[in-house]
């Protein structure tokens, strides 16, 4: 049962480090989507998109669940009042927390905001106190050798927190908020759908702002339809579906270091695909948050996920 449980937790950690390798790219689809629309025009058609893209995906698993004879305990899981509830809380957090990011992408770096925006990874274990969860000491140590290496990677010369600065640290403490709201509804319901009725509630709010805000156009969404479509099938209907999905084995501190690897991503990313070179500042950025993300996984000694507080 023990190495089952190892098993699962492992699967789950590749699944939050892929998704991290989605969002790392999606940087350059959100930066270059800015140049045909607005931030909540194109969220809006990221979202939407996402949403769509699982629809089959649920609709084959409920088809699959009914063969094995496993339908009426999913739909008694999800029929439990939560799915709702938490879709639409998970939805909002989500809305806002992209919404920061895109405008934030507006007025800073890609690179700026990848490394801001994995401030989550010290920001989350300071909400779990609130909460009345304490990581252990092997949890925060990797956190501070995480942070020192997303500086040296992605951070050079000044930092100064410009108005772009600003709404991309806001940003990462909304998505805090995300991984802990995502990590309590996660084990009640079923993650995928969780994630479907997240993107249709993001997507419905983005739509009314772009509507009151910009000018969206079907020429401007043509125009743009490639970054559209990896930040819609990509990076919002498999990327975010993987982090439901993964976050059930997860401590939510530990998720928040996996998934932090998107800035370690975004700038292999841009060495592979763009010939960007890696500076020997950067590759040992690169070498330290990779450190610390495989040190949060091995496994401890006492068998304690988190400490808590009388």
């Amino acid at each position: 049962r023990q190495m089952k449980q190892q098993l699962e937790s492992v699967r789950s950690g590749f699944l939050l480090l892929l998704a991290a390798f989605i969002w790392g790219i999606a940087f350059v689809a959100q930066s270059v989507g800015m140049d045909y629309m607005g931030p909540c025009t194109f969220n809006a058609a990221r979202f939407f998109i996402g949403g769509v893209v699982l629809l089959p995906v649920i609709w084959t698993k409920e088809r699959m669940e009914a063969k094995k004879g496993a339908a009426e305990a999913s739909a008694k899981k999800n029929k439990s009042g939560v799915l709702l509830p938490g879709g639409v809380c998970c939805g909002i957090a989500l809305c806002a927390a992209s919404l920061l990011q895109q405008f934030g992408i507006r007025y800073t770096s890609v690179g700026k905001a990848g490394f801001l925006t994995t401030l989550y990874i010290v920001i989350v274990p300071l909400l779990g106190i609130f909460v009345r969860r304490i990581p252990g000491v092997k949890v925060w140590c990797s956190v501070v050798v995480a942070l020192i290496g997303m500086y040296l990677l992605c951070i050079s010369g000044s930092v100064r927190i410009g108005l772009g600065d600003g709404l991309v640290i806001g940003c990462a403490f909304v998505f805090s908020i995300h991984i802990l709201v995502v990590d309590h509804f996660a084990e009640q319901v079923d993650g995928v759908k969780l994630s479907c009725l997240q993107f249709l509630t993001s997507g419905v709010i983005c739509l009314v702002l772009a509507f009151l805000t910009e000018h969206p156009s079907w020429n401007a969404l043509f125009a743009g339809i490639v970054p559209v479509l990896y930040a819609g099938v990509l990076s919002s209907g498999v990327g975010y579906t993987l982090q439901v999905v993964g976050q059930k084995k997860v401590e939510p501190t530990a998720a928040s270091l996996l998934l932090s690897m998107e800035s370690v991503f975004s700038v292999l990313a841009g060495w592979v695909i763009l010939g960007q070179k890696l500076s020997a500042r950067e590759l040992l950025g690169c070498a330290l948050v990779f450190t610390a993300v495989i040190c949060v996984q091995l496994p401890d000694k006492k068998k304690t996920k988190q400490v808590e507080i009388a």
